[in-house]
């Protein structure tokens, strides 16, 4: 079945391109992904003539087939109907009708007797898709559950991180990370353990002498069982792999191990990251088992929250609004809350003791906030979560491709402001250097080259000895060329037409990426099929990274066959010519 609809997607594909095109005037409402799909399955199940329709064919297609097909219903019962009426009327005005089909009025008039069960059909498989997406939905995590913030945290302002090199350096100092190392490197190339405690008594006393923890008291129970701080940072040590099983009852420390801080920066966020999760252990930890589960994902319910307080809030606020969160999400949860300040004075000093060892949080007069590493966590966590949140690296930390890689996302008006922030930090000779040879680091980033030359071409003739450096760019030289003969520079070297074609290939990719509407408006832009016709004739030479794709895109988009045949010559060009 799957190559039949291959063959037969294919088949209507120029058939498609050509009503998207008579679309934009006659029926701009129309769905093109709704025809496509009524198209096809018109060609799978009622005809072996895509142009030939029936007035049964209608009800077969839109009744039998495309309730079982279609992805999202709540667009099918707005616009299928409407958008089936365009494509009958497109097949018969352009005579695409084909003999033996159904007059077009009769086929409206069928059309408009089985809309209401269209629609009814549609509408059911809505109520379907709510009613599994109800039984489906998972019950909330609690108090650690992000999603329950997840408006909030979309509408927060801007959020800017700290440069990696100075995020590094504050993980060096995160002193649980220095613990796990130290017991680690106490464990040594292979210890043996057990089954249950891991330790003995005496090897636990051991460890809690290198962490620097005191010895408990047991209270009769097992020491093992008394020490829930040492397994914590045992557990850490194997997050960051510095623990690492080595049979079937020994551990050994790895070998990079005793390397810890270590000299990248890459490295060493990676490391604090593997570990982020560590943050968990944070959580109280109770006799009462189920009372511990109660209060499970108090860290992360605490991290949230300071973060939607812009990263500060007061340690009495929070306490009140924790506590309260814990009742309300767990009918032990009060218990547990009072069972927490019992053991521990107040249920968050485990948690702020956790965090701050981990390098994220800082206590001062009763407040709380987040460090630049407590940020870059939180952000990490909630976008594990797949949370919309706008966060950036701050301006003064911002790379030229950091600028230019998250400014291609942003709306016009939000990225001239990014520009313009980043500019008045630099001087504008500097800035030009830096964007364009940011620009050139991907030859195949046609969107990050566009906008390099766009900001740098605004800078005017101080921007002219960066121009000339990037005259030795292949990618560049295009828009060096075009902007110093534009600013009247006599020894500058004019464009020649490979400059101007390797400009409308950077047009086309970025279109391209765009979609397929955006990528048939831009070859329209360029002119009649014989104007493309004639550059596709000379566009094969161009070396450009996006070459064949674009000659292959050319092919498959533009509804004139001579440009497909032109556009598939090239092709065949290009490649040869590459081999």
């Amino acid at each position: 079945m799957t190559d039949r609809i291959e063959a037969a997607a294919a088949e209507l594909r120029p058939l498609l391109q050509a009503f998207i095109l008579w679309a934009r005037e006659h029926a701009p409402g129309s769905d093109s992904n709704l025809v496509g799909s009524v198209a096809l399955w018109h060609r799978l199940a009622a005809s072996d003539d895509v142009g030939r329709w029936r007035t049964a064919d209608l009800r077969t297609v839109l009744l039998d087939r495309m309730p079982q097909v279609v992805e999202d219903p709540e667009t099918a019962a707005d616009g299928l109907v409407p958008s089936v009426r365009a494509y009958l009327t497109y097949l018969s005005d352009t005579g695409r009708l084909a003999k033996g089909s159904a007059p077009l009025r009769e086929l409206l008039v069928e059309l408009d007797r089985i809309e209401d069960d269209v629609v009814d059909a549609m509408e059911d498989l809505i109520v379907e898709d709510d009613e599994d997406e109800y039984d489906g939905e998972e019950e909330s995590e609690g108090l650690g559950d992000f999603e329950t913030f997840a408006d909030e945290l979309a509408a927060l302002p801007t959020i800017r991180l700290r440069p990696d090199a100075e995020l590094a350096e504050a993980a060096r100092r995160v002193p649980l990370i220095g613990k796990a190392r130290d017991l680690a490197l106490w464990v040594g190339a292979e210890r043996r353990v057990g089954e249950e405690t891991l330790l003995t008594d005496a090897e636990i006393t051991e460890a809690l002498g290198v962490l620097g923890l005191p010895a408990p008291e047991t209270e009769g129970k097992p020491l093992a069982d008394s020490v829930p701080a040492l397994w914590n940072v045992w557990n850490l040590a194997i997050d960051l792999d510095f623990l690492q099983p080595e049979g079937a009852d020994t551990v050994g420390a790895d070998a990079d191990t005793a390397a810890w801080p270590f000299e990248d920066d890459e490295d060493v966020l990676d490391a604090w990251l593997s570990g982020l999760h560590s943050i968990d252990y944070g959580d109280p930890e109770l006799d009462d088992e189920e009372a511990t589960i109660a209060l499970s994902g108090l860290t992360r319910a605490l991290l949230i929250r300071i973060l939607l307080a812009s990263g500060s809030t007061s340690l009495a606020g929070l306490r009140t609004e924790l506590a309260e969160a814990a009742a309300e999400y767990d009918d032990l949860g009060a218990e547990a809350w009072t069972a927490a300040t019992e053991r521990y004075g107040d249920p968050l000093v485990p948690v702020i003791e956790w965090l701050s060892g981990y390098g994220m949080v800082e206590v001062e007069h009763e407040q709380v906030r987040l460090t630049p590493l407590g940020m870059e966590g939180v952000v990490h966590l909630v976008d594990e979560e797949d949370i919309e949140l706008d966060a950036r690296p701050a301006i003064d930390a911002m790379t030229a491709l950091d600028l230019l890689s998250f400014s291609a996302e942003l709306p016009e008006e939000e990225a001239d402001a990014e520009f313009a922030a980043w500019m008045e930090l630099r001087d504008p000779d500097r800035a030009a250097h830096e964007l364009l040879r940011a620009a050139a680091e991907d030859e195949a980033d046609a969107l990050v080259r566009v906008q390099a030359a766009s900001v740098v071409g605004s800078l005017g003739e101080v921007a002219v000895p960066a121009w000339r450096d990037a005259l030795d760019e292949p990618s560049l030289r295009p828009y060096a060329a075009t902007h110093l003969a534009q600013l009247g520079i006599e020894d500058a070297p004019a464009p020649t037409p490979a400059d101007t074609h390797w400009l409308i290939l950077d047009m086309l990719t970025i279109s391209l990426g765009l979609g397929r509407s955006e990528f048939v408006s831009s070859l329209d832009d360029i002119g009649s099929a014989s104007d493309l016709v004639s550059l596709l004739d000379v566009l094969w030479k161009i070396p450009h990274p996006h070459l064949e794709e674009l000659l292959e895109a050319v092919g498959k988009a533009h509804p004139d066959r001579q440009v497909g045949k032109a556009a598939k010559r090239a092709l065949f060009k290009a490649r040869s010519l590459q081999n």
